[in-house]
């Protein structure tokens, strides 16, 4: 649809007949073009299709530009029509599948889900689900257990950690103390988060090896995570349901249809020979 605004496209170039309103409908013609009519539907089917940004434009801005582009594209395929290839009529079964498909699965996807059915999706995924323990720690990450051990014994006598986290660590949560936030099990690598674990607040752990080098562990703070309220995941709890209804209407009629498959040996890179369909 690039070329919808371009050029003679917002030109008003046909002189349409005036219609009363209420004598509109989707058979109405807009122009002929040898022989083949362009409708009001078709300019309503052409504006649904269009990207999200141009819909949202005026329907006197849109109107003359996909009329315009319509005929010139009828125009264009009548020719094309008359000398068409086999490369052209594959192409032209491929589309038509690939968009028949696609307006299945949108009209699958987009059928109305009800409050009910979303209350209930909540209540299956978050309303059993049990509080979820966060950790807020910080860190310094040094290359050796001796440097991490040093620090411990500095920590003992009363310095500092984000003062020492802030000079010594090589990690690049150091210039900020150390502070790596709120996190939950799962988040960290292994030997971390068994540290984590183990710390009660505000104790700091031995020396603790990881991939990334040697740390030091401060257990800051913890909370309980309680599940988020409806109004937060819905837009979650939709799309997902969408998209279980897709998969599962999918599966159903791909289990219904008769598929044949022959047990025929073919080189994958046959795809890329063009000159099979050259004709």
């Amino acid at each position: 649809m690039k070329s919808l605004f371009a050029g003679a496209a917002l030109s008003a170039l046909l002189a349409l007949p005036a219609f009363a309103q209420d004598e509109v409908t989707a058979d109405t013609v807009l122009a002929t073009v040898n022989g083949s009519d362009i409708t009001v539907g078709h300019l309503i089917a052409m504006r649904s299709m269009l990207p999200e940004q141009y819909q949202q434009l005026p329907a006197e801005v849109l109107f003359d530009g996909m009329l315009e582009q319509l005929v010139q594209q009828q125009v264009l395929a009548d020719v094309a029509d008359d000398n068409m290839t086999a490369a052209m009529e594959l192409s032209l079964a491929n589309e038509r599948r690939a968009i028949l498909a696609s307006m299945f699965l949108d009209e699958v996807a987009m059928a109305e889900i009800t409050d009910e059915e979303i209350q209930a999706a909540y209540d299956e995924q978050f309303a059993q689900a049990e509080p979820v323990t966060e950790y807020n720690a910080s860190h310094i990450l040094v290359e050796s257990e001796e440097a991490a051990q040093a620090l411990i014994d500095e920590l003992a006598e009363g310095a500092d950690f984000a003062e020492l986290a802030a000079e010594h660590s090589i990690g690049p949560s150091g210039p900020n103390g150390g502070a790596l936030g709120w996190f939950t099990e799962g988040m960290m690598v292994p030997e971390f988060e068994t540290a984590v674990l183990a710390l009660e607040v505000n104790e700091v752990s031995p020396p603790v090896e990881t991939q990334f080098g040697w740390h030091v562990v401060l257990l800051t703070d913890t909370r309980e995570q309680e599940p988020p309220a409806l109004e937060e995941v819905r837009g979650e709890l939709l799309e997902g349901m969408r998209r279980a209804r897709v998969d599962a209407r999918v599966a159903e009629l791909m289990d219904a249809a008769e598929i044949e498959r022959p047990e025929i040996e073919v080189d994958p890179a046959v795809i890329a020979d063009t000159d099979l369909i050259s004709e």
